[in-house]
């Protein structure tokens, strides 16, 4: 049995829907259960990676785990998936913790706290790091919908936007095949592309203009201010800062494990076209 957690979010949505095509038991853990829909037949639970009275109930029987970890209840799901048996756990991190001091970046501090609270134990541990997820742009959406300029501090910035669906499918290739596991991925989408390219290439798959105003930082943390805590603000505005006008390196590792190239950003452009000309 495969547990995957955080069963709302896109990657897991994908992969459960993979690994129930290949014929494999999977049990949905989200702390809305009643808001899944997963395929017809998969199992859900109620799982809050926050709360440990509803680790047992979700770890039955499971021998493996898709695992997007809160930091704040990471020691004790680990002492969970011990006590119910899991021998593979595969956790999404973030390209965040190879950066320089990631103890000091609340953003990679969060993922580098749970990579290591499961290192520290004897179950294999299979990490995926993957850069900047495409689905970032979708900040812009309601923007796009509005007519209005996209704020960009950075818009020379780069990234290496990866698709949801990749990340999902190197997922499946890690549960599934024993010579990936305790592995350590770096995953990165095919292109290293600034903001404003993205603007574009989302401007020509939607049809709409849309056009960037160039803001301070601090006006940026101001528009953002209902949506993003100030430290998390902060540590973007670094990242963006650092990589203004830097390409990002770029990885195989999607086409290694999966066998065919990362999706374009214009794919997940694409793909996700309503998000930004549906009211």
């Amino acid at each position: 049995m495969i547990l995957i957690t955080g069963g709302r979010g896109a990657v897991a949505v994908h992969l459960t829907a993979l690994l129930h095509e290949a014929g494999l038991p999977v049990r949905v853990g989200s702390a809305d259960p009643d808001a899944l829909t997963p395929p017809a037949g998969v199992a859900t639970v109620r799982l809050d990676l926050t709360d440990p009275a509803t680790f047992p109930a979700a770890l039955a029987g499971a021998d493996s785990v898709f695992l997007y970890a809160s930091p704040a209840g990471a020691d004790d799901f680990v002492r969970h998936a011990e006590r119910a048996g899991v021998g593979h756990i595969v956790l999404l991190s973030s390209t965040s913790v190879l950066g320089p001091d990631p103890e000091n970046n609340v953003v990679a501090a969060s993922h580098l706290a749970v990579e290591r609270a499961l290192l520290a134990s004897p179950v294999t541990t299979t990490i995926l790091r993957p850069g900047a997820f495409a689905s970032n742009a979708r900040g812009w959406a309601w923007a796009v919908k509005a007519g209005r300029p996209v704020s960009l501090p950075f818009p020379g910035a780069h990234t290496d936007p990866i698709h949801e669906q990749d990340i999902a499918e190197a997922a499946f290739a890690v549960l599934t095949e024993p010579r990936h596991h305790g592995g350590r991925f770096t995953l990165t989408g095919p292109e290293s592309l600034t903001f404003a390219q993205q603007i574009d290439r989302l401007a020509a798959v939607t049809g709409r203009p849309i056009t960037i105003n160039h803001v301070t930082g601090e006006e940026w943390k101001r528009e953002v201010t209902d949506f993003i805590p100030a430290a998390y603000a902060d540590a973007l505005l670094n990242w963006w800062e650092s990589h203004d006008g830097r390409p990002a390196p770029l990885t195989t590792t999607v086409e290694d494990l999966t066998g065919r190239p990362a999706r374009p950003f214009t794919t997940w452009a694409t793909d996700h076209s309503a998000d930004f000309t549906t009211a």
